[in-house]
């Protein structure tokens, strides 16, 4: 019959047109071609573990030595590197698929090639083909599990995506903090340029203090975001894992960006009208 692509539409139709309430609501729950009430769920539930996380950082304090007693908090948030960790690694993925799918185009029979990925296309019920996908070779396991079934049937497949995932984003991170000029050698420099230091140490201790920190922060800030993503496919969130991660940080990187503006208007219009 018809159905309805939205999740909470489809629910409401089916809660009408199904005589039987209980197979409605299983239905609306667990429907595997559309969009259903767990993806929707599961999505939200991504969006606020993200927005939570954000929020997490330590505070140092330091101090300027340019004018006496003024006091600072330098936060080094746990998404020290923000979502660059997960775009790396998803452009690393998106190059091995295109270089295991020219590959196999030219000699789809090479044991060589099938290593880096065996293809093969995706039809739908009506046997209309769609695209291809990885069912095997390097490819396929760096791949998500399509749905949580498939991810128990093979649940190597599971495992070897996770570690990837997880692996792939700390290793991004700690090589961006490194090329971004946000290392603990780039931040130990700006401080000191800025005569800014750590509250309670000496100037020669600022980078000792600041590599017991922004490592980890950056290492493991990327371990939460793949940790994340992994989470948000195995769970089925509407979209993917990656697509949910960049924007919740993009939209609160934006928001960061707006208050700091506005807190900076305001402390010029409080100047002006001294």
């Amino acid at each position: 019959g018809t159905e309805f692509e939205g999740a909470v539409l489809a629910f409401f139709h089916l809660m009408v047109v199904r005589s039987n309430k209980l197979q409605a609501i299983r239905e609306a729950l667990y429907r595997q071609n559309l969009p259903n009430l767990t993806n929707l769920a599961a999505t939200l539930l991504i969006f606020a573990l993200c927005i939570y996380m954000q929020g997490w950082r330590v505070m140092l304090a330091v101090k300027s030595q340019r004018a006496r007693g003024a006091e600072q908090k330098y936060p080094i948030k746990l998404f020290y590197t923000s979502n660059m960790p997960i775009i790396l690694q998803t452009a690393f993925v998106s190059n091995l698929y295109f270089m295991s799918q020219m590959f196999y185009n030219q000699a789809p029979n090479s044991p060589f090639v099938k290593l880096f990925g065996d293809w093969s296309p995706s039809t739908l019920e009506t046997g209309a083909v769609t695209n291809t996908v990885p069912v095997g070779g390097l490819a396929y396991y760096v791949s998500p599990p399509a749905t949580f079934a498939a991810m128990l049937q093979d649940p190597f497949h599971a495992l070897f995506y996770l570690m990837f995932t997880l692996t792939a984003c700390a290793i991004f991170a700690r090589t961006w903090t490194e090329v971004s000029g946000s290392s603990v050698r780039d931040v130990a420099r700006h401080f000191r340029e800025n005569q800014i230091v750590m509250k309670g140490h000496r100037e020669t201790a600022t980078a000792k203090i600041l590599g017991r920190y922004i490592p980890i922060a950056a290492a493991l800030g990327g371990i939460c975001i793949g940790l994340l993503t992994v989470v948000a496919d195995y769970m089925g969130a509407i979209g993917s894992g990656t697509g949910i991660l960049l924007t919740v940080t993009i939209i609160f990187e934006f928001q960061e960006a707006f208050m700091k503006e506005n807190a900076a208007m305001m402390g010029k219009q409080s100047i002006m009208m001294m």
